[in-house]
């Protein structure tokens, strides 16, 4: 049995890649800002933008892509954004207050997710859409638009447990929105309350990765466009929220590879692959494997800007037709919400190297100055390769006394036995040295700062945005980024 490391090469884009290719330019930028520390490329995320509208304009609808901000604190994104075509999704009061601080205005944000009294209140008074989860909120919102004599305010409802005709396909329950089943009580409560909200269409977030619920969903949506028209509305759009993923790696085939070794490792057909023997989800009974794969599907053949092309494409699971084409013919305006999606290959989180430490075993365990709340891409299922950033600036990760390709177990800054930067073992070029930096590609959507704290006060990574200007990599700090320059042009 092979106990050799099996690689999972990250998917870089050539931006990216440029960066991790520039290790002085790194390096730099650790010792002068310390570690764990996290970039970000504005630039990236407006490519990422261009590339959704360019699905829109395939199925020439109409409508708007809206970032769902929590999936990345970054002001230097957020700014950026606001040069594009896109929108923004705020899903609390500091996201939205941040969006109205980085040059959104109310018209360009929808708020989503939980909401109390203050978050509703500043929602509408900017003029933001209301993504009503239910008619709770709808009461609320009419409540404070009058008690504060607002503008009337645009509601869209979000809806769940869709279900087709023929065929019994459910979408998959979720905590958030209205039932389909409860449409006519919550449109009863849009009828009260009119001259305060303005209910301009339906949506549906969906917690899958499949295509098939997602179409269940979608068309669903457009029966509930009818029912809004037939109570006497106008609607005009319909949302199809996130959820669009992100492709993490380079190869299917070490994708396919890995998780089957796992499954051999866990059933003891091959030596361990992990620390303590951990098996995402997956556990042995009585010689009897047990439980599901817990991950991300790190491998995406179809992510991103083309998951949305291939739903638009897909024929509704009744009505046959391509869902674009009936949304396009229904005269509806798209909505998308991708957080993940438009902050692919937008930024990466270093750390460096404090310890490399032999065991009895013959394990080696390399201790970060970063813990697992820096780079939360355990917590988030997502198992790929960092990539080493050899001290010495040489670009193959050589060094005088190189070991080859190892496996290794990368440990954080925390005295917890729970801090595991990787529970499983990575393979690295060569065994590190103390003062390297590894860098963890791709993390931007959610694994960079969504679950980061102080705990035993240790420093929260700070934040910088990069871009090239004349082949040269620069850098201000993430709060002091905008898309302008200072010299009187502009860079977006």
């Amino acid at each position: 049995m092979s106990n050799a490391p099996l690689s999972l090469e990250p998917r870089l884009e050539p931006r990216l890649e440029s960066l991790l290719e520039s290790p002085a330019f790194l390096h730099t930028l650790v010792d002068a800002l310390g570690s764990p520390l996290n970039i970000v490329l504005p630039e990236q995320i407006a490519q990422n933008v261009e590339r959704f509208r360019a699905v829109f304009r395939r199925h020439q609808l109409a409508g708007r892509v809206f970032f769902a901000h929590k999936a990345n604190r970054s002001s230097a994104l957020v700014r950026r954004l606001t040069t594009t075509e896109a929108a923004l999704d705020a899903a609390s009061l500091s996201e939205l207050q941040h969006a109205l601080g980085a040059g959104f205005h109310g018209e360009r944000i929808m708020a989503t997710g939980p909401k109390d009294p203050e978050f509703l209140w500043l929602a509408a008074r900017s003029g933001a859409t209301l993504n009503a989860d239910g008619p709770g909120e709808i009461e609320e919102a009419a409540a404070l638009v009058r008690a504060y004599d607002l503008p009337r305010l645009r509601v869209l409802l979000r809806l769940s447990e869709f279900e087709t005709s023929g065929a019994r396909t459910l979408s998959r329950r979720s905590r958030f929105g209205a039932s389909v089943k409860s449409l006519d009580g919550v449109l009863d409560a849009l009828e009260r309350h009119q001259s305060a909200l303005e209910p301009i269409g339906v949506g549906y977030h969906v917690d899958t990765t499949s295509l098939d619920e997602k179409a269940t969903a979608l068309e669903g949506c457009l029966r509930a466009m009818e029912e809004l028209r037939i109570r006497g509305f106008q609607p005009r759009v319909v949302d199809v929220g996130g959820g669009f993923g992100v492709n993490y790696l380079a190869h299917a085939a070490q994708w396919d590879r890995y998780t089957t070794a796992l499954t051999d490792a866990v059933m003891g057909r091959r030596p361990p692959m992990t620390w303590g023997g951990h098996g995402y989800g997956l556990r042995v009974e009585s010689g009897t494997l047990k439980g599901s794969l817990s991950l991300y599907p790190a491998h995406r053949p179809i992510a991103g800007a083309a998951y949305l092309d291939a739903l638009l494409a897909r024929p509704a699971p009744s009505l046959g037709r391509p869902l674009g084409t009936l949304l396009l013919e229904s005269l509806c305006d798209l909505y998308a919400e991708p957080g993940r999606a438009l902050a692919d290959q937008c930024g990466l989180s270093l750390g460096r190297v404090l310890e490399v430490r032999g065991t009895d075993a013959g394990e080696h365990l390399v201790r970060l100055a970063m813990n697992a709340g820096d780079v939360s891409l355990e917590e988030h299922g997502v198992l790929m390769d960092p990539v080493l950033v050899p001290r010495d600036g040489s670009a193959d990760g050589s060094a005088a006394d190189a070991s080859g390709p190892v496996g290794v177990h990368l440990m954080g800054n925390l005295c917890l036995e729970s801090d595991l930067v990787t529970r499983r073992t990575v393979r690295l070029p060569r065994l590190p040295c103390p003062g390297d930096v590894l860098a963890f590609p791709n993390t931007a959507g959610y694994c960079m700062d969504f679950s980061a704290t102080s705990a035993q006060q240790q420093p929260v990574a700070r934040k910088v945005a990069v871009h090239q200007e004349a082949g040269a990599w620069r850098w201000r700090l993430d709060e002091q980024y905008w898309p302008i320059t200072y010299t009187g042009g502009h860079r977006a």
